[in-house]
């Protein structure tokens, strides 16, 4: 791909994560094209149709967060795992809307996605693992119920932050092998 394809293709998708991310399914691919500044046929030539946009945006949304997890290998196990939980909720919003639109459209969470999500979960598991052999976290905690905790926590991210503030405060309790961070 020539470099102003690969701009525009980068712009496009930034583009899309914010305004799919806002808007969820009522968001538009022409609003897209106009905010990227190119034409519709643009955003189609690199994306077919709107589910094969929003499937690249949440690849490109999953591998970002997973490089972020993977980044916090090497700091303090707790302090990686409990404020990575706490950016996964604050972000999950976003996300959320971005998984509805590609429902809306047509599209699913497999495929690409799908792979990129799991490339995320072993991610965490990888920070669950160091916290809990830093004895930050509970040995007799799972991945799929932090996971469980975490989709919880997500959907619940809607409400106001004191609340969401407090609520991770007791999920951060229960996990943790000695007192919250």
């Amino acid at each position: 791909m020539r470099a102003d394809g690969q701009a525009n293709r980068g712009r496009i998708l930034d583009v899309a994560e914010e305004v799919f991310g806002r808007g969820g399914e009522s968001a538009s691919t022409e609003e897209v094209a106009r905010l990227a500044g190119v034409g519709i046929a643009t955003v189609f030539r690199h994306f077919p149709t709107k589910a094969a946009l929003l499937q690249a945006v949440l690849v490109r949304r999953f591998d970002r967060l997973r490089g972020q997890a993977e980044a916090l290998l090497e700091d303090d196990p707790g302090t990686a795992f409990f404020g990575f939980f706490r950016h996964l909720v604050t972000d999950a919003p976003t996300k959320i809307a971005i998984g509805d639109a590609l429902l809306d459209a047509g599209g699913d969470d497999g495929g690409e996605a799908a792979e990129a999500s799991l490339g995320l979960r072993r991610a965490v598991g990888a920070l669950l693992e160091r916290a809990q052999q830093a004895g930050a976290v509970r040995d007799d905690v799972e991945l799929p119920e932090v996971y469980a905790l975490l989709v919880a926590m997500s959907r619940a991210a809607a409400v106001d932050d004191e609340t969401k503030t407090r609520a991770l405060a007791i999920v951060f309790d229960g996990l943790a092998a000695t007192a919250a961070p």
